[in-house]
């Protein structure tokens, strides 16, 4: 739980940082959403937060890009829906929270799990401590794979009724 809290308070210090914020762009494909976000880019940070199922998108960046961004999607009749967040997470302007939890993390000692821990910073499982450590530090400032990691999990079989699930997934 000190990590947990220690997180929550370096991403909390950095979304104040820096005003920012979150939209979530619907019904919308990918490649869209893109091509929406380096248009936007002109006033600001911006980058794709979020990967969460078909036509939902989230992007997060600097209060200046949201609003550009906002424009733009309403320019091109696309909806979109702010969301009520302190800050812009999954971005760069949440360094230096990724180094505040490396320190935090440091600390703790994190054995082998017993099934394998699915990230969503590369929707793949992971065993090694070391590697989950660094992709805990490494999901501040990544984009959430949310999508591909549910998928993931249904391939190797989490799904399915007859076997038992192979793996915990994370979403912090």
């Amino acid at each position: 739980m000190k990590v947990v809290k220690a997180r929550g308070e370096a991403m909390q210090a950095a979304a104040e940082a820096t005003p920012s914020g979150m939209v979530a762009v619907l019904a919308i494909d990918v490649p869209d959403v893109e091509a929406l976000v380096i248009e936007a880019r002109s006033a600001g940070v911006l980058e794709i937060a979020n990967y969460l199922c078909p036509g939902n998108t989230v992007i997060s960046g600097s209060a200046a890009a949201i609003e550009e961004a906002c424009k733009l999607a309403e320019a091109k009749q696309y909806r979109v829906a702010k969301l009520a967040v302190a800050g812009a997470f999954h971005t760069n302007l949440m360094k230096p929270a990724d180094e505040r939890l490396a320190e935090a993390l440091a600390g703790v000692e994190i054995n082998a799990p017993r099934i394998p821990v699915w990230s969503n910073v590369d929707a793949k499982p992971h065993s090694d401590p070391a590697e989950i450590r660094a992709l805990l530090v490494k999901q501040v400032l990544s984009p959430v794979l949310w999508e591909a990691t549910i998928r993931g999990l249904m391939e190797a079989g989490a799904a399915s009724s007859t076997r038992s699930a192979p793996a915990v997934c994370w979403r912090v």
